[in-house]
């Protein structure tokens, strides 16, 4: 049985209590069912039966957004796509942040966008969806950059518990040699890639490579119990593609 992924946080200030947690919302849809609960003072979001992730702290999801940063160097304006909106550390970092220009979410489960619009998750980004920067756009992340032209700076993806590890089995195509290919055509010249995770992987790390990805790194994130959290971190150069 794998371990429970604790995705994110890297100390725990608000415990939650012995209790039953207390289901504030469950839909079903058509990647499954969600579900958003309380848990003493955490929120916490539950796909399918598996735990993703909860408000205890998130600093692996805040640097997801700030490591992409810090590889474009002086890049002015640069566009984000952050896939995943969870509970919306990654959105808030990037909205905090005055040299970001464009910042675009990509959620395809609505309840997750309306508890973030008018329900319980709602502190947690308003400030960041009154941002004239920010979109929100409710759709399906692997379909989403199959379809569109458009083309960003930095991707930052955190739809899953890890490349091995997904919340549906057709988010698995993401991470094969055509998705990071799709994830490279939606990224400018020296344009990054970042994806998060619950565990280290080789193998993904290979995968970036043999996808045509330079410079390809992982960094780990200390978490209360467990192996850390790792960011993946790789850039796309278009003369290295087309040759």
């Amino acid at each position: 049985m794998a371990p429970t992924p604790t995705h994110g946080p890297s100390t725990v200030p608000a415990r939650a209590p012995d209790s039953a947690p207390e289901v504030l919302d469950r839909r079903r849809g058509p990647h499954g069912e969600v579900v958003l609960r309380r848990h003493g003072d955490l929120l916490q979001i539950i796909a399918n039966g598996c735990f993703l992730m909860d408000t205890s702290d998130g600093r692996s999801e805040r640097l997801l957004v700030t490591a992409a940063l810090e590889e474009l160097d002086e890049r002015p304006s640069p566009a984000v796509l952050i896939g995943g909106l969870g509970v919306g550390f990654s959105l808030a970092e990037a909205a905090a942040e005055p040299r970001w220009g464009r910042i675009e979410v990509a959620e395809r489960e609505a309840a997750v966008l309306d508890w973030h619009r008018d329900g319980p998750l709602r502190a947690l980004t308003a400030e960041a969806l009154a941002d004239p920067r920010v979109r929100l756009t409710g759709t399906d992340l692997t379909q989403y950059l199959r379809s569109t032209p458009t083309r960003w700076d930095a991707l930052c993806l955190d739809i899953d518990n890890g490349p091995g590890w997904t919340v549906t089995e057709d988010n698995g195509g993401l991470y094969s040699p055509a998705g990071l290919a799709v994830c490279a055509e939606r990224l400018t010249e020296g344009g990054v890639l970042a994806v998060w995770s619950a565990h280290p992987s080789p193998g993904f790390e290979r995968d970036l490579r043999n996808a045509g990805f330079t410079r390809v790194r992982t960094r780990e994130v200390p978490v209360a119990r467990g192996v850390p959290d790792v960011l993946f971190l790789a850039s796309h150069h278009l003369a290295r593609q087309d040759s």
